[in-house]
């Protein structure tokens, strides 16, 4: 028999038990992730950040509500990822979530503080209409502040956070040298690689003397698309420089094109033959792959001229990587008359790996050449597989840690230009220049978050359209045909136990 003592005693055990799942809740996390790149899991690296932080970073996020479902998510994971962050920072995490569009008060804050409106489309009533939405946050250390004006939906949220906290807590930033006086790209014509490097280095341009090399306080040179002939000084610099257990980035062309007068030849700087002195031969021929993007044409059609694109062989895009740091969270790269890489050192106490090939049909092709924009390409044009176009190299020296070294076959997959010639470039291509840099001078490991988002899942330029079509039908109608298969089994299984139910005799008992 249930007495009042006893009811109190369950309510009070009830309640107790939903307390200390509440505490144990509040300091511990538990999520299963089965996203591919583990965009909800966070990373070592931010761990390590958060676990080393000496006062509080306070986070104003400001997002406006009654958005669209799929904004709406970008709101909700980025809620998600700032609690788990101050789990881990074990409190001096401190975020608030603003609503700008409640107040002119608000939004005029919001927009003084570096984040602007943008526009997005919302079905309404059977409408299309556009919306004026903030999905921005203020990073904030004592007096100093970081901004993130817009929250990407589908973005490596996490790789912009934990940046811009380490930018903040970070008291001297490392320094990279960037080479110059060979007719290399200078910082202005490398804009988008600058602003992602710039979060957490220095970088400064760099020019070798009669007298002097690379100076004692870089620990990384990158050299990109040197064009001039590099004096034989130089080179030794650039021993030395290794032997002491620097980290080196060379990016060069062996051959280059204009599509301007349709020519393609070989360019020659020296980086070929200090390179094929350390087992490196950066082939001077030009790399041709199925795989590859367009070029604009124009074309008479009538009495009009159009912009017709033609797939180009010689602008490869490369979508293999070796799993490794620097390739990690990368789906395409676009590479710009690149060169085959052969590796001919026998030197065992050398690694190198191949980190980017081309595709299962490509070939080469010799310098010089007249390029044929409207050429009919056949898979007999594409024997060869797995061209390396970038390398990883790892050397050991007495008395350091050892050097390193990347080499890629292109110099200019990475640089924007100058001026009015000036392109923004694919993400993937910026990050994989990054990347590269990031593991030649960081320890930190946010190398491994830059990729977390997905920025493009192409279909495979290799499949028969055929099998495009069987595959896009089998994508439509296969969940369709489940959930008939389930109707018929239910319905079957239904039927089957109202036959039992009207064959089995029933017994009154009066």
């Amino acid at each position: 028999m249930l007495t009042r003592k006893k009811v109190q005693t369950s309510i009070l055990l009830v309640l107790g038990i939903v307390l200390v799942i509440n505490v144990i809740a509040s300091r511990f996390f538990f999520r299963l992730d089965y996203t591919a790149d583990q965009r909800y899991t966070l990373s070592k690296a931010t761990k390590d950040i958060l676990s080393q932080l000496s006062e509080p970073v306070t986070i104003s996020a400001y997002f406006s509500e009654d958005l669209p479902p799929n904004i709406e998510q970008v709101r909700q994971d980025f809620r998600d990822m700032l609690l788990e962050y101050s789990s881990y920072s074990d409190g001096l995490i401190v975020y608030e979530f603003i609503n700008p569009s409640e107040s002119q008060e608000s939004e005029m804050k919001a927009q003084q503080s570096g984040i602007q409106p943008i526009m997005i489309n919302v079905r309404e009533r059977d409408q299309m209409k556009q919306q004026r939405a903030y999905l921005g946050a203020i990073v904030q250390m004592s007096d100093t502040k970081e901004v993130i004006p817009f929250i990407q939906p589908g973005a490596a949220m996490e790789y912009s956070l934990s940046t811009n906290i380490k930018k903040l807590a970070v008291k001297d930033k490392p320094t990279i040298a960037l080479l110059q006086g060979h007719g290399e790209a200078s910082l202005s014509s490398i804009s988008q690689l600058y602003n992602q490097l710039s979060i957490l280095y220095s970088i400064e341009q760099v020019t070798f003397s009669d007298t002097a090399g690379v100076p004692s306080q870089y620990k990384t040179l990158v050299v990109i698309a040197p064009k001039d002939t590099v004096p034989p000084l130089h080179f030794k610099y650039l021993d030395e420089f290794l032997n002491r257990g620097g980290r080196l980035l060379v990016a060069i062309n062996t051959v280059g094109g204009d599509l301007s007068t349709g020519m393609g030849n070989k360019t020659f700087t020296g980086f070929e033959t200090w390179l094929k002195q350390r087992g490196i031969e950066v082939e001077e021929n030009f790399i041709i792959d199925a795989s590859c993007t367009n070029v604009m044409v124009r074309q008479q059609q009538g009495n009009f001229m159009m912009n017709t694109p033609v797939q180009f062989p010689y602008l490869p895009v490369i979508t293999n990587f070796t799993e490794h740091p620097i390739t990690d969270g990368l789906e395409s790269v676009v590479m710009i008359f690149a060169s085959p890489i052969r590796i001919s050192s026998t030197d065992t106490s050398v690694v190198m790996i191949p980190l980017v090939v081309t595709s299962e049909k490509s070939g080469v092709q010799n310098a010089p050449i007249q390029f044929d924009v409207m050429k009919q390409w056949t898979l007999t044009d594409f024997p060869l597989s797995s061209l390396p176009v970038a390398l990883l190299i790892e050397g050991k020296v007495p008395g350091t840690s050892g050097y390193k070294m990347v080499v890629f076959s292109d110099g200019d997959f990475a640089v924007n230009g100058e001026g009015q010639n000036a392109q923004q470039l694919s993400e993937d291509n910026v990050s994989l220049m990054s990347n590269a840099i990031d593991w030649l001078s960081d320890d930190t490991g946010l190398i491994e978050l830059r990729t977390k988002g997905v920025s493009a899942r192409p279909i495979d330029t290799s499949l028969e359209d055929s099998t495009k079509t069987l595959l896009k039908y089998l994508n439509f109608l296969l969940p369709i045909f489940l959930i008939i298969i389930y109707g018929v089994f239910r319905f079957q299984l239904k039927r089957k136990k109202r036959n039992e139910l009207m064959s089995t005799d029933f017994i009154v008992k009066k």
